[in-house]
This record gives structure tokens, sequence and C-alpha cells, in this order.
């Protein structure tokens, strides 16, 4: 059973802990760090802080995203976790409700390559930038397609790493995610009261044992998903 961080709600759930390594559930609608300015100092990393001193940030979460995100517990690990993340050998997986059906084949997966640069005049937002923009990667899997509410459940990759990666790119192929207020169309949005991006799978070999570790987080479903595809 997942353990409650003793801190404000909402709250932080605590996936697993040792003696390297913090894996925690993130709510959405918390920051990962610390922001700018006094109202954006509380965030999952200084909670987790007050009850592991130790505890040092190797990735993030954009704030309206949950799910799974590790911490080290020291510098010697925060470097060999932050190397693995940098050599892509951490396998990240997520889950997103998005508008409108993902012609997808069943039992495959669709790639979308699209550049992803700076829109300059509305920054911190992402555009498609196919003369500046950088090479970015994500994987798309089709789960479950709702045709009443016409919205497709799907299972995502990020094989790059690019600032709002997933969203820029659902937005560009024509699927926005449901609540997604940065990207998506006004309609889109009133669809979900927050964010439908979920951190749904984490992999990575324990930096002091080698072991390989993996940790599932399952929070997005559709109405109707125990049924079979037609």
């Amino acid at each position: 059973m997942r353990a409650e961080l003793l801190a404000p709600s909402p709250a932080i759930q605590i996936v697993h802990v040792d003696d390297a390594i913090l894996v925690l559930d993130k709510p959405p609608g918390l920051l990962s760090v610390p922001g700018r300015g006094a109202d954006k100092q509380d965030c999952l990393s200084r909670r987790v802080q007050e009850q592991f001193p130790d505890a040092l940030v190797v990735h993030r979460l954009d704030m309206a995203t949950s799910g799974l995100i590790v911490m080290a517990r020291g510098t010697a690990v925060q470097r060999a976790l932050s190397e693995a993340f940098a050599q892509r050998m951490v396998a990240k997986q997520y889950e997103a409700q998005v508008h409108g059906e993902c012609m997808v084949p069943t039992g495959t997966w669709r790639t979308i390559e699209l550049p992803i640069g700076v829109d300059w005049p509305n920054r911190p937002l992402r555009i498609i930038d196919h003369a500046n923009g950088k090479a970015s990667t994500t994987r798309l899997y089709r789960v479950h397609f709702d045709p009443e509410r016409q919205v497709t459940h799907v299972r995502l990759e990020p094989l790059t790493g690019r600032t709002h990666q997933l969203r820029v790119h659902l937005r560009a192929i024509g699927h926005p995610i449901l609540g997604d207020r940065l990207y998506a169309p006004a309609p889109v949005v009133a669809m979900a009261p927050e964010l439908q991006l979920h951190a749904s799978a984490l992999s990575f070999s324990h930096p002091i044992s080698g072991m390989t570790m993996h940790f599932v987080s399952h929070r997005l479903k559709c109405a109707g998903e125990n049924q079979p595809e037609r």
C-alpha cells in the first residue's frame, strides 16, 4: 500500500523508498520545484525534503501533469540518475485522454516526429517549428476509444525530452489533451477539470544495486474501457 507524504493537500503518494531513491506519485496542480515568487514556493521537492532532508531533484513534471517522479538521496545518486536520464537509459511512459479518435491500428505504435521550438511571442509556449525546432519523437499507442464522448485513451512514450513535448505533439496531430489550458481549444479544455496527462510508468537501473526497477501508476481511464475495442 502506498504511504501518504505528510503535507498539505494535494497529497503526494510515496510509491517506493530506500536508502538511495524515492519514487513519488505527484498530484496534478503541484509544482515539481519552486517557481518565481512567494506564491510558487510550495512544491513537491520542498514537501519531500521536510520528511527526507537528503532528497534531491533529478527530473521534473509540469505543474499540471500528475504521476511518477524519482528523487535521489544524496549527491552521488543524483549524479548517477541524472546521467541515466541524459543517456536515455530511463524508460518513461505516460497516459492521456485526448479529443477525437486516434486512428492507430490495434496493437501497434504510431511514431510522431515533429521538431519543437519556442513560441517566442508567447513564451513559455512551444510550437512545431520545421525551420529552427529541435528534433522530437513521441510514440503513441491507442488503448481505448469512447465514441460517446469522442475521447481516446492513449499511451505515450517520449523518446526525446522537449518542454511540453507530449502536449505539443498531440495538438499538432489534431488530438489535444483534455483539460490542457495551454494548448487545447476552449471546448476541449472544458471537457476535464484538469489536464488529463499522467506519468504512468518509470523504469531504470537502481543506482546502487543495479537491479531493474519498474513502477506503475494508473489514474486515467475512459468510460467502457474494460470492453474490447470494436
